[in-house]
């Protein structure tokens, strides 16, 4: 989803180590839910919202624009420490075929999560041109459906239609959730692996990685030209089964010292002229190495770099959060303390539901634009207004989700 699609703080278990079949070893791995992933998940859930209103200023700010790295390492790191609790325990606790099947219908509901986004979006699109209200109001002339690159699914719809329902027709910024679905599909096989040993699974995976980074693992984007997906999957399923090792406990939690504190910090702050273009763009030898060594931070295949300064930023994060997210937490009783208690709350609320928010954020972000697009040269008053009503909305999602899970009809 972008994608459609939390805690890049791991928070791992006991190793369950080669063997599927010892309850007290499941049950470690198996935990209840961490609130550093929900944390900063939800953290994701925003910033994915405000990068995606189109021309929107206050994207010009979110942290991928200083770095190599963005949210969607965060919503893909924390999707696969989310998988390792919601499926991983199912594969070691309910054994192999159960787990498939449990794998298997979340792929089914990502799926038509995706093809009713894609619908629902280009849907509205359509509608908008068709209304004839940008013509009588817009200061521009703009077709909206042409805006997002989709004409050709009205072009050529039979033809666009079959490769929606195959995936074989991934429009850009579409292209997330079924990058997700891949992942998802891959999980069967690592645990597979993992029962013959955690580490040849996570092999398996940089292997697998490293083969995408030559583009020989490519998937095609579209029917009628060569273009390929956008997050190609096998290039990205590194940075979730990272945090699906985490979780199982395959990999150690990193220790918390001064000295690697110290090296995170000074590898995202070196990344800064890298990654601001008002920067590069004004620094030919930085500008000139961006040209020359794109591979290393390309964002379809999960370039090195790329997953480098991500492992920094949640190794900060994990330092910063304190064990079992301790400081995330206040035992104050004052103004501030019960502020924060409230706005902790929400962020957390949010990211419990981040497929049900990315969904909607999707289609939102694309509404918040076109609003956008009948003021004055986007000024940060309505800039401003138009982002903190795309947030109040997504919080509004995220708490009805969580009542329609909570199913209060079969209660008194």
């Amino acid at each position: 989803m972008s994608t459609a699609h939390t805690n890049p703080a791991p928070h791992t278990q006991t190793n369950v180590g080669t063997s599927a079949s010892a309850p007290a070893r499941a049950a470690a791995t198996a935990g209840s839910r961490d609130i550093r992933l929900d944390f900063f998940r939800g953290i994701a859930m925003f910033i994915i919202l405000i990068a995606h209103i189109p021309f929107n200023r206050l994207s010009n700010y979110i942290p991928a624009r200083y770095g190599w790295s963005d949210a969607a390492e965060i919503f893909v790191f924390c999707s696969g420490m989310a998988s390792a609790l919601a499926f991983g325990k199912v594969f070691v606790t309910r054994g192999w075929g159960m787990g498939l099947a449990r794998v298997a219908y979340r792929c089914w509901q990502v799926y038509w999560a995706h093809v009713c986004l894609f619908l629902a979006v280009a849907a509205t699109k359509a509608a908008i041109d068709l209304s004839g209200v940008w013509q009588a109001y817009g200061s521009f002339d703009k077709n909206f459906v042409d805006s997002m690159g989709i004409t050709r699914f009205f072009d050529q719809t039979q033809e666009a239609l079959i490769g929606l329902l195959t995936l074989t027709y991934v429009p850009n910024y579409f292209d997330i959730l079924p990058m997700y679905l891949v992942i998802l599909g891959m999980i069967p096989l690592v645990m597979a692996a993992a029962r013959v040993h955690p580490w040849l699974a996570m092999g398996g995976c940089v292997a697998v990685w490293a083969v995408a980074q030559t583009g020989a693992l490519d998937l095609p984007a579209e029917p009628w030209g060569d273009r390929p997906w956008f997050f190609n999957p096998f290039g990205w399923q590194l940075v979730f089964f990272t945090g699906f090792a985490f979780m199982r406990g395959w990999l150690p939690k990193p220790p918390v010292t001064t000295g690697l504190i110290a090296l995170a910090a000074v590898f995202l702050i070196a990344s800064v002229p890298f990654g601001r273009w008002q920067i590069w763009t004004q620094v030919p030898w930085i500008e000139s190495w961006r040209d020359a060594n794109t591979i290393l931070f390309a964002k379809t295949e999960e370039g090195i770099l790329r997953y480098l300064h991500f492992l920094a930023m949640a190794y900060l994060a994990w330092a910063a959060a304190g064990p079992g997210g301790a400081r995330l937490m206040t035992g104050g009783h004052g103004a501030l303390a019960r502020l924060w208690d409230g706005a902790r709350g929400v962020i957390l609320k949010v990211g419990q539901q981040s497929l049900a928010v990315f969904i909607f954020s999707m289609w939102a972000a694309q509404m918040l634009g076109f609003a956008l697009d009948f003021t004055a040269e986007r000024g940060w008053g309505p800039t401003l207004a138009v982002n903190l009503a795309g947030m109040a909305m997504v919080v509004g999602v995220a708490y009805l989700a969580a009542w329609f899970k909570s199913a209060p009809w079969r209660g008194r």
